[in-house]
């Protein structure tokens, strides 16, 4: 819808075909059917929210920012709100709400929508798109061509990455399309006792060869057969198989004053037993499996405890290890992490380098980012920007 926005106001006849019975079907699920249309942070906070190829997207996010797409709602009757971390919502709550500003705009423009219509196949002639093939069995000529047909994530939105075939036949590189933003699983016997418990507060880090490649604070939430919650989910963007996480459950308590709480504990309660003395400092369901990952013999006095086991303790506390052995699939995932190569795109005009008058948005396009409106600016700006380019020559 963006791409044809952009197109139309540079004059362009624009026909969107839409495989779905209506527009913007994956919009209506996004941010829990509010839809969390962008950041209110200034683009350089934005950037820097991009996991893949960042750079790639500074002309787009130039040739259209999160003012901008706040703007069109606006102009269009959708007010907007801002919330925490800066994510910006309708101020109805809901998502459909965007998608008939979106739809306004086309309208106003004299956009042809063309529902239940999929694209089978890419008509090339030369090195060139001439048009495409429909699963009505029409061809349908066009001297441009913008593929905004997103990842593979929530395939029932229409979005089952159908199209990375056509394009790899079409010689084009597609860097392997994998969940991201997605649940976290683990086959560590322990994590089905703690599903349903949530952690707020708590530090994550994401580890590779035993070395930190993402941390934050924040919450996460235990499933029965691994993690989830805004802290897995934003590691599962940097994840890759073997990685593991550690979760610092006292992130505000460095080692030694977690030391001096454990101590102050063991006094008031020196005369039970181990398995009863951590109440006050973890929740209840999370007790019994810290006791067993201790080593400590839950029956042993508390006044019994050495200090040894005391400092292991500790540092369990501190770096509870959970091996990671993939991350949930696609029925699950935000979005889709790979996509076609950003090297064969040109960043400029989102144009292929290798496909004549053929061009790409949102999400198809192998760059991503994290939670919190991040993602959907990329569709916009992307999108507006192969729309507003969409009759450059190449030099």
């Amino acid at each position: 819808m963006m791409a044809a926005i952009g197109a139309a106001e540079m004059g362009s006849e624009v026909l969107i075909l839409e495989r779905n019975e209506k527009l913007g079907k994956k919009i209506y699920i996004t941010g829990k059917g509010r839809c969390n249309l962008t950041n209110d942070s200034p683009v350089d906070v934005i950037m820097k929210n991009v996991v893949r190829n960042p750079k790639f997207l500074y002309s787009a996010f130039n040739s259209f920012d999160n003012r901008d797409i706040v703007s069109l709602m606006h102009e269009q009757g959708c007010d907007t709100k801002v919330e925490r971390g800066g994510r910006v919502f309708p101020v109805s709550d809901h998502a459909s709400d965007v998608i008939k500003a979106l739809r306004s705009k086309l309208d106003q423009l004299g956009v042809t929508v063309r529902l239940r219509c999929r694209v089978t196949d890419l008509v090339l002639e030369s090195g060139r798109i001439t048009g495409i093939k429909a699963d009505s069995g029409d061809t349908i000529s066009a001297d441009r061509v913008i593929l905004a047909c997103g990842g593979a994530s929530y395939p029932t939105t229409g979005s089952d990455g159908a199209m990375f075939d056509l394009l790899r036949r079409a010689g084009h590189h597609i860097v392997e399309p994998r969940p991201a933003l997605v649940s976290l699983i683990s086959r560590e016997e322990w994590i089905p006792d703690l599903q349903g418990l949530s952690l707020k507060n708590v530090s994550l880090r994401l580890l590779r060869n035993g070395k930190k490649v993402y941390e934050e604070l924040g919450e996460m939430l235990f499933t029965h057969n691994g993690i989830s919650g805004p802290l897995a989910l934003s590691a599962s963007s940097y994840y890759e198989p073997g990685d593991s996480v550690a979760v610092d459950l006292k992130p505000g308590l460095d080692e030694d004053k977690l030391d001096d709480r454990l101590q102050r504990d063991f006094r008031k309660y020196s005369n039970k037993d181990f398995s009863n003395s951590l109440s006050d400092l973890l929740p209840r369901s999370l007790i019994p499996v810290i006791i067993r990952l201790s080593g400590i013999d839950p029956d042993k006095k508390v006044h019994q405890i050495t200090g040894e086991e005391r400092k292991k303790l500790c540092l369990l506390l501190k770096n509870l290890v959970i091996k990671l052995d993939s991350t949930a699939g696609f029925n699950e995932a935000v979005i889709t992490r790979g996509g076609v190569d950003v090297k064969e795109i040109n960043p400029s005009t989102m144009r292929s380098r290798l496909i004549e008058g053929l061009s790409f948005a949102g999400e198809m396009i192998d760059t991503d980012a994290l939670t919190g409106g991040y993602n959907l600016q990329i569709a916009w700006s992307t999108g507006y920007l192969a729309g507003t380019t969409i009759l450059y020559t190449e030099e």
